[in-house]
């Protein structure tokens, strides 16, 4: 089936065999359809990305990360993968169809009974537990992920903005803001800390402040500004807001609330167990706070809060020896095939000299300063997914093992800046890039390749085509 914009899916299409019945869901970010098909018994559910007019780029590589996460998870606690499709047809992830209730659904009838908060927090913990000795970071704990089966056990969904300790950050490498959801992320989230497995306790924790109480502890800010805020200002004692929730309910939920991730319980098992052992949790001033500290106080902490990315927890995922970062920035403009081989021969000579090296794959598409450009080609085509599977179209004949490329489409108006920070953020150990020939462009602008050489720091090549010698 070519590739097509997603508003023309409908019910009856069939697409690798899989039967659209309906559609489930509209999401900001992609749409679910219920699917069939004959080697699968029951249900099935399609998650497509929107790839429309002013869509989010982001968007499009959470969907990349999804796909690289959703075959490697396992356990009554996720949802079974099935298959995905090719960005070059159409992008897909299919998987099992979970029975059971979005904790979504439950909104509208908040406050919940005290118990009913504790048993479900107990069971959202048991699920964090499964994932984090899976090596994965949800980053994007809210009732909306969260499906609740009949049985009492939850299931966790929506893996486009989570991290594997095995696998790139593709979101963190291509973006400079923190992505999640505002009345739930973990101030270290806010600071572009991915890696903690804190961060999901204290979204946990947010989903039961606002389970137990009706709100959430720290609004829905939509700035900047006002996500900082929670890295020096504590939430409102829940007790303050409904007096009958018990001292130990707060104790663990202002635990998970701590600014510090080491103030947390370690593992998010633990924080099952007080949820399951009230009678055991061990209480603080937590349990009897009946404010959230004085002004003086916020104002100190806002003095000493941190501007950058906390360091790293010892038990933040991590790997154990980082793989060096090979990267290089692919031209796909029309008349680039001229330095194609050129560059293909100069990446594959310097992996073999890194043969633990990671290769990421680099194109940036040119955007307007000033005039608001179309995110869709004359043939109602993504141009940012059209970029990628032209990237991996270029890369084919180096034949590497999936795990050590990745692919980035990096939009920005100046393409040696884009790539330059780039190399920065990701502390990229060698570029190479392709040096056009001479054109009255390049004279007036300057050239990406000599500029991207003159200030990385890092070593770059220059990859020439064989024709430019002879000039």
């Amino acid at each position: 089936m070519a590739a097509r914009h997603k508003s023309m899916l409908a019910p009856g299409d069939v697409i690798d065999g899989f039967r659209i019945v309906r559609s489930l869901h509209v999401g900001g970010m992609a749409m679910l359809w219920i699917v069939e098909h004959d080697d699968h018994q029951g249900p099935l559910l399609m998650k497509v990305p929107r790839l429309g007019e002013g869509e989010d780029p982001a968007a499009i590589v959470s969907f990349e990360m999804e796909q690289m996460i959703m075959p490697r998870l396992a356990g009554p606690h996720v949802p079974k993968f099935v298959a995905a499709g090719d960005f070059a047809v159409l992008p897909y992830i299919v998987m099992e169809f979970v029975e059971g209730v979005s904790l979504a659904e439950v909104l509208p009838k908040l406050p919940l009974p005290i118990d009913e908060v504790a048993t479900i927090g107990a069971a959202i913990a048991a699920a964090l537990d499964d994932i984090h000795r899976q090596q994965i970071v949800h980053l994007d704990i809210k009732p909306g992920n969260i499906l609740l089966r009949s049985s009492g056990s939850a299931v966790l969904v929506d893996f486009g903005l989570s991290t594997h300790a095995a696998l790139p950050d593709l979101m963190e490498e291509e973006f400079r803001l923190p992505y999640g959801s505002a009345p739930y992320m973990a101030p270290e989230q806010v600071l572009g800390e991915r890696r903690d497995p804190a961060s999901d306790l204290f979204a946990l924790g947010a989903v039961l402040y606002h389970l137990v109480t009706g709100q959430t502890p720290f609004g829905d800010p939509q700035r900047m500004a006002g996500l900082r805020r929670r890295l020096w200002r504590d939430p409102t004692p829940p007790r303050k807001l409904r007096p009958e929730i018990p001292g130990w309910l707060q104790e663990v939920i202002l635990r998970c609330l701590s600014i510090d991730p080491a103030m947390r319980h370690p593992t998010a098992a633990q924080l099952a167990f007080d949820l399951s052992h009230p009678d055991q949790v061990a209480l603080t001033e937590r349990a009897v706070r009946s404010s959230s500290g004085g002004m003086l106080a916020a104002f100190r902490r806002r003095l000493a809060a941190p501007r950058t990315k906390p360091a790293r927890r010892r038990n933040s995922l991590s790997i154990s020896s980082p793989a060096p970062i090979l990267a290089v920035a692919v031209d796909l403009d029309e008349g680039s095939a001229t330095i194609a081989a050129s560059l293909r021969e100069q990446v594959a000579r310097i992996l073999r000299t890194m043969p633990q090296a990671r290769l990421a794959c680099l194109n940036v598409l040119k955007i307007a300063r000033l005039t608001i450009d179309t995110a869709l080609d004359e043939e109602s085509r993504n141009k940012h997914v059209q970029r990628l599977v032209g990237l991996r179209h270029r890369a084919d004949e180096l034949k590497l093992d999936p795990a050590r490329i990745t692919f980035h489409v990096l939009e920005a108006t100046a393409p040696a800046d884009a790539i330059l920070e780039y190399v920065v953020a990701n502390r990229v150990d060698h570029v190479v890039l392709g040096a056009r020939t001479k054109s009255l462009r390049k004279s007036l602008l300057g050239s990406v390749s000599a500029a991207v050489a003159a200030q990385a720091p890092c070593t770059v090549t220059i990859a020439r085509s064989r024709s430019a010698y002879a000039e």
